[in-house]
């Protein structure tokens, strides 16, 4: 137990929990982002197949993602208007 409080142990300790408890909120949206981005992934991947029968089709990449992932259903929306005004 003496290792812990010898040399810069304590100090590294105390550094990240002040970062943690600084950082909570924004690393907490980061995270949610990212699962929302996740899912967004994976509606672009189901998307990819059915959307050819209808001719609506969207790219899977980060992205597209990304963009899914912010939005939500309105990011979709846009995706399909970028799609069509660029086509």
């Amino acid at each position: 137990m003496t290792w812990l409080l010898d040399g810069p142990w304590l100090s590294v300790l105390m550094l990240t929990l002040l970062l943690l408890a600084l950082f909570h909120r924004p690393l907490a949206w980061v995270g949610k982002v990212l699962a929302r981005s996740l899912v967004g992934l994976g509606f672009l991947a189901l998307w990819s197949h059915s959307g050819v029968l209808a001719g609506l089709q969207l790219g899977v990449n980060l992205f597209n993602a990304l963009t899914l992932g912010l939005l939500g259903v309105p990011g979709f929306g846009l995706l399909m208007l970028l799609k069509w005004v660029g086509t």
